[in-house]
């Protein structure tokens, strides 16, 4: 299954995915100018175990490097793909 382009939402502070009717969406906060506290992903029940969870936290991840953020991973989805994918682990603040 190709997944759906991530669209990022700056003004909601949310990454998303049109699923149909439906929506995939990771959600975060702005802490200062330069971390992020990614603090939710939401996949509709029905969708889920196809990705969409992960290409969500990619997109995410990789706006965060793109534009010199750290991150907060208070989402524990977050926080596991991050130990994962350890080529990310250097976005983690110490805060975290």
């Amino acid at each position: 299954m190709k997944l759906p382009e991530v669209s990022h939402r700056e003004k909601a502070r949310r990454f998303s995915v049109r699923l149909g009717d439906d929506v995939a969406y990771l959600s975060y906060e702005k802490i200062d100018d330069k971390t992020l506290d990614y603090a939710h992903v939401w996949v509709p029940v029905e969708h889920r175990n196809r990705g969409i969870a992960a290409a969500l936290t990619n997109a995410a991840l990789q706006y965060a490097e793109n534009n010199a953020f750290k991150i907060v991973p208070t989402c524990p989805y977050v926080a596991a793909y991050v130990r994962r994918h350890g080529e990310f682990a250097n976005l983690v603040t110490d805060r975290a």
